[in-house]
């Protein structure tokens, strides 16, 4: 429904923008004298700055739920300009925005009438959403520009205030927005007291002139430190301007995004959008893009195309918990969480401490309970219908990909045991370095291949898409290693040990191997949105770099649940998944858990609820993605993040989450 009403809003807009072109030189005259048009869904209400005694207006258009949904509080959009803003921004609450109050704040009612007489009735904007003085003594003596800090005090300590005191409002969920001069308060707001709100929509601002001060604001403010959320300006902006604007206002503006991009501040979301038109025609598009920004941070399922980058994507304002999953068609069944309350308490709790960055930055977490989703949650940057970075989680599926060709025959389980390099036809065995032949699947699976390669050396070679194509890719990694021997083939964490994997799968299968994981694998699973990426060889990437839903994520979970069964059939061998998710080795590397093992890409490790232990396997990416599977309990759970310091998050896993299930 919300991306229906989106499409009749751009064919409203579509519609005003042809008549209004087309009738702009016509004359239309009047039957009779006119009446004023009185909104009746817009409450005004006149409010004083208690500072200044300047006195305004407040237009308030609440959601149409809002008299019936007592219980039930809503974000809040304020926007300023509100007499040129108030229409187009109220029909994108009809047709978008369908949660949100909208806070209008007029211009100053009382203000000099020889004034409004001579520059209009919009003369205050120029004092309240100007940061500097004007130049001219003349111009400054009538004007007074440079008062945005006076109209910013008053916005916090007036209008909010009442806003809050008066309607039921989310004040986790405040969006300030402004265009051209009070594009530039949202600017001035954004750098100086960013807590104001948690969102900024910034359209074409006016800060030609400005950009020192916002950068020595920015100083003032201090640099963005991970180990400070402090020093975050935790904030969504959303900024755009005019395809046909003018380079000396354009350039400005680039260089203010900049600013905010070279902060390099994870609690900081910045989204630009070139708009077509110059200054003024950009402004409905603007609107209406923005809206749909804001919608995309307000609801679990973005309305942002594609082409948007994960870290463009806004921080959403409160998390999505939901204990009752809607059944969204993707071959996923849903059901009720059923725990007890106190446990279903307990879970909600670490929901809210994730949201809150107690374990870091998380986007999703879910839980699947015999094949079945009862518990789908999403903080940050996860949305329902994105698909979420994976890093070495890749690992798992590509162990998955090749489980799925021993299934069907292209391999067997005794070619675990047999020589990397047999399988590879177009490989000069003369030219491979001493003991080439030592390197097995079995050995590559395990992280143990041996390779010893001069990591200065390597560059030389690494982005060399000629010399890597396909299987010149393992002949170049054995020549350019050391000799391989028992010494050399210890765990050694990498990505050289998977893509030597993929290397077989694309060398046994039918056609490549990015045909075998879309139609064999991930097609099978209804899994059709995702990315995975390619290697400079041409191969996919074995150990990083694709991205899936976290729901698609859970898919992959239950095959290892169902012991390699999809509907009721074999899928996945299961004498090969029983030994890929198997404790084979124990990591030799500091940072692992050291009740951590290793299986083939597949990681294995004890949870302990009271006196008993249950084995849990897991695939595991760095920054927090893991697909968890206890299958004593018949649980499959999903996490998603990108966080730096991302094991803290297993502890409200093994402690919480699991036992939860424990009597089930």
């Amino acid at each position: 429904m919300r991306t229906i009403k989106f499409l009749m809003l751009i064919i409203l807009l579509s519609i005003h923008t042809s008549f209004a072109q087309d009738n702009n030189a016509k004359e239309f005259a009047s039957n009779g004298e006119g009446t004023s048009l009185v909104l009746p869904q817009i409450q005004v209400v006149p409010i004083k700055d208690t500072q200044t005694d300047r006195h305004y207006e407040l237009y308030i258009e609440l959601p149409e739920d809002y008299s019936e949904n007592t219980n039930k509080t809503y974000p809040v959009l304020y926007y300023t300009d509100a007499k040129w803003h108030r229409e187009i921004l109220s029909s994108c609450q009809e047709f978008i925005l369908e949660d949100v109050i909208l806070v209008g704040i007029s211009y100053q009612l009382d203000i000099n009438e020889d004034l409004k007489k001579e520059i209009g009735v919009y003369v205050s904007r120029f004092r309240d959403y100007s940061i500097k003085e004007h130049s001219n003594p003349e111009i400054q003596k009538k004007i007074q520009f440079g008062q945005a800090h006076k109209h910013l005090d008053f916005i916090r300590n007036d209008v909010i205030t009442y806003v809050d005191k008066i309607y039921r409002t989310d004040p986790n969920s405040r969006t300030y927005f402004g265009y051209s001069m009070s594009g530039e308060f949202g600017a001035y707001i954004l750098m100086t007291q960013p807590d104001t709100f948690n969102n900024y929509i910034i359209g074409s601002p006016t800060v030609k002139g400005e950009v020192d001060y916002l950068t020595e604001m920015n100083a003032k403010f201090g640099p963005y430190e991970p180990s400070n959320r402090n020093s975050s300006l935790n904030a969504n902006v959303f900024i755009a301007y005019g395809s046909l604007e003018e380079e000396r206002e354009v350039a400005p503006m680039e260089a203010f995004i900049k600013l905010l991009n070279d902060r390099r501040d994870v609690g900081l979301s910045v989204y630009k959008e070139v708009i077509d038109g110059n200054h003024s025609t950009a402004f409905p598009s603007t609107a209406v893009r923005s809206a749909a920004w804001l919608s995309s941070l307000i609801h679990p399922i973005s309305s942002l195309g594609k082409e948007v980058s994960f870290w463009s994507i806004p921080n959403l304002n409160k998390p999505y918990v939901s204990t009752t999953p809607e059944d969204r068609k993707d071959d996923i069944l849903v059901d009720t969480l059923a725990v007890s309350n106190k446990d279903q308490e307990a879970i909600r709790k670490v929901s809210q401490d994730i949201f809150e960055g107690k374990y870091g930055n998380y986007d999703a977490l879910l839980i699947s309970h015999k094949n079945t989703l009862v518990y789908e949650s999403y903080y940050k940057k996860g949305r329902v219908n994105v698909p979420h970075g994976q890093a070495s989680a890749v690992k798992g599926y590509t162990s998955l990909v090749l489980g799925r060709a021993i299934e069907m025959g292209y391999l067997s389980m005794d070619d675990l045991n047999k020589p990397l390099i047999s399988f590879l036809k177009d490989i000069n065995p003369e030219k491979l370095t001493q003991g080439a032949e030592k390197i097995t699947l079995h050995k590559a699976l395990t992280m143990h291949g041996g390779l010893t390669i001069d990591r200065d050396k390597w560059k030389a070679f690494e982005n060399d898409s000629v010399r890597l194509k396909g299987q010149g890719l393992v002949q170049t990694l054995l020549e350019q290693s050391a000799p391989i021997s028992d010494t050399s083939q210890t765990f050694l964490y990498g990505n050289f040990n998977p893509i030597m994997v993929m290397a077989v799968i694309d060398a046994v299968v039918p056609g490549t191997a990015e045909d075998f994981i879309k139609t064999e694998l991930l097609d099978k699973l209804g899994i059709t949105d995702y990315k995975w990426s390619k290697h400079v060889s041409g191969l996919p990437q074995a150990g990083w770099q694709a991205s899936i839903r976290s729901r698609d994520m859970l898919k992959l979970g239950h095959l290892v649940q169902n012991k390699g069964k999809l509907n009721g059939k074999q899928f996945i061998s299961e004498a090969y998944l029983e030994k890929a998710t198997s404790g084979i080795v124990r990591p030799a590397i500091d940072w692992m858990p050291k009740n951590y093992r290793y299986g083939y890409f597949w990681y294995h490790t004890p949870v302990n609820v009271g006196n008993k232990s249950y084995d849990m396997t897991l695939a595991w990416g760095g920054g927090g993605q893991r697909v968890m599977i206890v299958e004593e309990l018949d649980l499959t759970i999903v996490i998603s993040g990108h966080d730096r310091d991302d094991d803290k998050i297993m502890t409200p896993i093994f402690d919480t989450v699991v036992p939860a299930f424990v009597k089930q």
